[in-house]
């Protein structure tokens, strides 16, 4: 071998306080008391850089890491400062950056400004001995489309500025922001790098040779090859696999050019989009291919090709067993970004990221020994609610798992069958054409955190406040169509739009029980999916599936400060009656037992003690609403028809609905989800949310929507229609799941159908993106098996200041059929008791309320 192949490392680690989770910036301090050898400066204070002796194999580079990082530990362990090898340090924020002191960092400060002073990031340098920098040269030309799997690997900065970016990596996207990053561009030899090298100094964008940091580059001080895409990895083994690979990826260069095999470089284009991808996705998405013309894989596939790939050089090299393994052990366990977003989804605190971090730092090689046992056979996915890296329960769910996993399948087959005859006495059914059906149940709770949980109290009530002020415009003072925001075609020409509804005495709340549809992304970040004003059904759902547990499941371990469902329903009576008289008669006006949710209004009237009417119940004299056999006074009304209020008749084809419609524009009575309200949640509209929070608020949306195509704006129509196949369809007045196409999912014939309606009818659709829902467990023949879910949440809705919005204590959690995305009980769906777990400060506010 003309290549040495001999292994040495560099580290970028951060200082970290103790106490405060935040950066040091004592590495002055700390390096006085370290030798120079080993250890060095950075252009920030808050960071040491060590640099190991040079070796020959993994384990004596596993050896110097280990010493290097425990040297380092044991002198900042007097300063109670820890150490955290990961490309940015969660909790670090701008104002953190500060200089080290030197003429060089002090010039690149004042040439680059920003550049620097956002440099709070850490990279992991992997060195092969490479000596003939001609040899070298040539094969960091070859090296370029492996380097975005060892990104993706190493990942471990999805958080940056105190929040998170939505990339495993933001380290190597900030990096790419240097004059002299990413790649070099074909060379052929050392003489033509050195000669960019002195063109690049020579146009004054770089200081020196040291500055060249291209993603891979020979040494600027060592007979050496030098990797730099990678983020620093807490974990060292993560390290080690890298350089096995990296070494191995550089073995087969150079038999490659031994044996004049040809080479085609990656277009310039392409391994930036490559490595792009590779740091958005991290091991949770999609890599590239290593084809001339690459297509995105699941990165699991990506990275057992490389690896199989190279078993030539990594046998050649006696390192193939342990590099096989320790692939498999990272692609079960996620790369460290995959744990940071875990470890925050337990309490939403980046301080628990750190000290992650900082253990896995300080922890041994292979990483810290699991607190629980894996799933081995859970179909785990990237976003599983209850299941993490590693297959291992997530730290709300270890208990529940605990128990479902100590029962056999007798007694989960009993517990089956105890779920169903409770359903079935309980007469818990969901209309589907016409035809009352069982609502399908599953039996393992879904677990919804506190911190989660006031996130979505905050971005819903905001939601909740600007389509309650728009609803009162529009059908009021139009402010909004004077200023330009929207324009009177789309409004008044909306599928939902009432006149009638102009009618209704001004300042009227017209929709008070609204109802949300969300969804979690791969990276657990939620979206609405839709919003739900006119009949947003699921609440009494909820309330039946946690009485069923309660009955088929007692011994269930409950979890502390489990939100009971019960008291919403008694909040609900209230939001109808808020500001009337409270002794008076609320309603709840069903379009009776064809309708597909009779059960919910059965319950919901029962619960929340509602009058429960249908047509022939109502009567108008003397300007009021009355129950027609008592003659009850009505004050106010939920409406929960089928049909619009001022088309509904009763059997004898009396309007009783245009009756009922005429004493409340008179404010004789209360419509709760008054009429009209549909120009609010038709799926066109949706598109406009943001927009209204921003005009009516003043404030940014707190809770994002899902990209969605207008197919009535002509370049967003043209848009939809090359990608039908791509996206999800559905028409702007749809509900239920109903006329809802999923492009990937569908036939050919079904996808050019849908083309021809959208071009028949642009104004009747929208196009949203696919979202990967997340998945949770969910019982199946008595194993566990993930299947995707979404939640609809509930706000009582009494005005439209700050305080005036209150997301209920309840929710429904809906799971679509294995293979499916769609969660609708229409199409098959099904759903599962919601646990929401209130903060300790809620709890205390609340009992401080009760005393």
């Amino acid at each position: 071998m003309s290549a040495e192949l001999t292994l040495g490392a560099e580290e970028e680690l951060h200082l970290i306080d103790l106490d405060s989770w935040k950066l040091s910036a004592r590495a002055p301090q700390l390096l006085s008391r370290l030798p120079k050898e080993n250890y060095s400066a950075e252009i920030q204070r808050t960071t040491v850089e060590t640099n190991t002796e040079v070796v020959d194999s993994l384990a004596g580079l596993r050896a110097e890491l280990i010493r290097l990082r425990s040297g380092l530990v044991e002198v900042a362990a007097e300063d109670n400062i820890g150490i955290a090898a990961v490309g940015t340090a969660p909790t670090a924020a701008f104002a953190d950056f500060e200089l080290t002191t030197t003429g060089r960092y002090g010039r690149m400060q004042e040439q680059y400004r920003m550049l620097v002073d956002e440099q709070l990031i850490c990279g992991l340098q992997i060195h092969v001995g490479v000596s003939n920098r001609d040899l070298a040269v040539q094969i960091m030309q070859r090296l370029a489309p492996d380097l975005p799997v060892l990104l993706a690997l190493s990942a471990s900065s999805p958080y940056w500025n105190e929040q998170d970016t939505g990339y495993s990596s933001i380290r190597s996207i900030i990096w790419q922001r240097w004059p002299s990053a990413g790649a070099t561009g074909p060379l052929h030899s050392s003489a033509e790098y050195d000669d960019l090298l002195e063109d690049l100094i020579t146009s004054g964008v770089i200081a020196d040779a040291k500055m060249a940091y291209f993603d891979v580059r020979p040494s600027s001080h060592a007979p050496t090859l030098e990797l730099r895409v990678c983020d620093a990895t807490p974990i060292v083994d993560d390290a080690i696999l890298i350089a096995g690979l990296f070494r191995a990826a550089v073995r087969a260069a150079e038999v490659d050019i031994a044996n004049c095999r040809p080479f085609v470089p990656v277009s310039a284009p392409l391994h930036r989009a490559s490595v792009w991808r590779a740091a958005r996705a991290g091991l949770s998405g999609e890599l590239l291919d290593h084809l001339r013309h690459p297509k995105p894989h699941p990165a699991r596939l990506v990275v057992r090709a490389l690896v199989d790939r190279l078993r030539p050089q990594l046998e050649e090299l006696a390192d193939w067993d342990e590099v096989r393994e320790l692939a498999e052990t990272v692609l079960a366990r996620g790369n460290s970004a995959d744990r940071q977003r875990a470890a925050f989804a337990e309490r939403g605190r980046l301080s628990d990221v750190v000290a992650m971090v900082v253990a896995e730092t300080h922890g041994p090689s292979g990483g810290p020994e699991p607190a629980v046992a894996a799933l081995r056979r859970y179909r785990a996915r990237a976003g599983d609610e209850a299941v993490g890296p590693g297959l291992r329960p997530r730290v709300a769910y270890r208990e529940l798992i605990d128990y479902y996993r100590a029962l056999d399948h007798s007694e989960l087959a009993e517990r089956g069958r105890r779920r169903d005859d409770w359903v079935d006495e309980a007469g818990l059914t969901f209309g589907v054409a016409g035809e009352q059906r069982r609502f399908e149940v599953d039996l393992v709770p879904r677990v919804i955190n506190p911190h989660e949980w006031q996130a979505l109290a905050a971005g819903l009530g905001q939601r909740a406040r600007a389509i309650e002020s728009f609803l009162q415009d529009v059908y009021g003072e139009q402010e909004l169509l004077a200023d330009g925001v929207l324009t009177r075609e789309l409004v008044e020409g909306s599928p939902g739009w009432r006149p009638e509804a102009r009618r209704l005495p001004a300042r009227t709340v017209r929709a008070p029980i609204m109802g949300f549809d969300l969804v979690r992304n791969e990276f657990g970040g939620w979206r609405v999916l839709e919003d739900n004003l006119r009949n947003p059904s699921g609440a009494a759902y909820a309330l039946a599936i946690r009485d069923l547990m309660d009955v088929v499941l007692p011994d269930l371990p409950r979890p502390e400060r489990l939100v009971d469902p019960a008291p919403a329903m008694a909040e609900l009576r209230a939001c109808l009656l808020a500001g009337l008289d409270p002794t008076g008669t609320p309603a709840l006006l069903s379009s009776g037992p064809a309708s597909s949710a009779w059960f919910e209004h059965r319950l919901l009237a029962e619960r929340a003690d509602l009058l429960l009417c249908v047509a022939d119940d109502l009567e108008v004299v003397a300007g009021e609403v009355r129950q027609r056999s008592t003659g009850t006074p009505i004050v106010g009304i939920y409406l929960r028809l089928d049909v619009e209020l001022v088309d509904l008749v009763d059997a004898a084809g009396r309007p009783v609905g245009a009756e009922v419609f005429e004493v409340a524009a008179a404010g004789g009575v209360r419509l709760a989800n008054a009429p009209g309200n549909g120009v609010a949640d038709d799926k066109a509209m949706y598109c406009y949310v943001p927009e209204l929070i921003a005009y009516y608020l003043g404030e940014h949306p707190t809770l994002e929507s899902v990209p969605t195509y207008r197919t009535s704006d002509e370049a967003e129509y043209r848009i939809v229609l090359d990608r039908v196949g791509e996206l999800v369809t559905k028409p702007v007045d749809g509900h239920g799941g109903l006329g809802v196409l999923i492009g990937p999912d569908a036939a050919a014939s079904a996808v050019a159908e849908r083309r021809a309606e959208i071009a028949a009818n642009p104004a009747g659709w929208v196009a949203q993106e696919v979202v990967a829902l997340s998945s949770h467990p969910t019982l199946d023949n008595g194993l566990l098996e993930p299947r995707h879910v979404d939640l609809r949440a509930f706000v009582y809705v009494t005005g439209t200041g700050p305080d005036d919005c209150r997301l209920a204590g309840l929710a429904l959690t809906r799971m679509a059929p294995e293979g499916s995305l769609v969660v609708n009980s229409s199409r098959g769906g099904g759903a599962k008791d919601t646990w929401i777990i209130a903060s300790a400060d809620a709890v205390a506010d609340a009992n401080d309320g009760s005393t």
